[in-house]
C-alpha cells in the first residue's frame, strides 16, 4: 500500500475535496469537514491520520503501525506511520468509513447537496 494511493481513493468517495492545512498537511474532507489527513503532501507521504468508530478505536491503536492521532485521539482519530500496517482494502475500507462517520454528521440538506444519503 501507498500513501497515494490511499489519497486517490479518498478524493473518489462522494463530495470529496482537497487541500493543504497547517502550510503542510494534504487533507481530504467532506462538507468541509476533515476525514483524512496525511503529510506532508500525497507524494512524500510518512503517515495518515482518519477517524474510526469508538470500539474500533482501541483495537487499531493496538496494532503496530497504528497509534492515537496527535491532537485529535480524543474525536477517536488513529495515525498510521507504517503503509503496510494493513493490506490497501483494509486501509481503504478504514477511510470509507472515516467518510461515512463524518459525512453522517452534515446536515441532510448538505449531505443530499453532495450526493450522499
Amino acid at each position: 500500500m501507498s500513501f497515494p494511493a490511499l489519497a486517490r481513493f479518498a478524493l473518489a468517495l462522494p463530495g470529496a475535496t482537497q487541500d493543504i492545512k497547517w502550510g503542510a498537511d494534504w487533507v481530504a474532507s467532506v462538507g468541509g469537514k476533515m476525514f483524512l489527513v496525511g503529510g506532508p503532501h500525497p507524494g512524500a507521504w510518512t503517515h495518515c491520520s482518519f477517524k474510526v468508530d469508538d470500539h474500533r478505536f482501541l483495537e487499531l491503536t493496538g496494532l503496530p503501525g497504528f497509534a492515537p492521532a496527535p491532537y485529535a485521539a480524543r474525536y477517536r482519530w488513529v495515525a498510521v506511520s507504517d503503509a503496510k500496517a494493513l493490506p490497501l482494502s483494509e486501509l481503504q475500507a478504514l477511510v470509507a468509513r472515516s467518510h461515512a462517520l463524518v459525512a453522517g454528521k452534515l446536515t441532510r440538506r448538505l449531505r443530499l447537496g453532495l450526493g450522499i444519503d
